[in-house]
């Protein structure tokens, strides 16, 4: 008989548990992955594990600029991020994107602020269609 298929929402919730004991999942989650034929979900169960590290106070957010942020505008989106979630503890995954021109882009497992010039271009150019 074939095993039921786990949800995706609850497998990441097993998987952010381990994460906040300190565990490596690295391992375990591409064998998981791998035996269950779902390796082409591996990008929505990491978002998915990063929703259920919201849920319990844990952001990772993904921040994009043109150039590299100095540590006070770092401390400023790590401040911003804690008062409009509900995270106590936020980690920031930075990259530099010289395509953005200037300001910011923050990606969160449930929203998304941009706030970069070629965003702000593009806006002006859809308006004038």
């Amino acid at each position: 008989m074939a095993q039921a298929r786990i949800p995706r929402r609850k497998i990441a919730v097993y998987f952010a548990g381990e994460l906040l004991k300190g565990k490596d999942i690295t391992k375990q989650l591409a064998a998981y992955l791998v035996e269950s034929k779902r390796t082409k979900e591996v990008s929505l169960l990491v978002r998915d594990i990063e929703a259920a590290l919201l849920d319990r106070g844990v952001l990772y957010a993904d921040v994009a600029s043109s150039h590299k942020l100095s540590d006070d505008t770092l401390k400023s989106v790590t401040s911003y991020l804690q008062k409009s979630t509900s995270a106590k503890e936020v980690h920031l995954r930075t990259s530099i994107d010289e395509t953005l021109l200037g300001g910011v882009k923050i990606d969160t497992p449930d929203k998304q602020l941009d706030n970069t010039i070629r965003h702000k271009l593009n806006q002006l150019t859809a308006s004038k269609l």
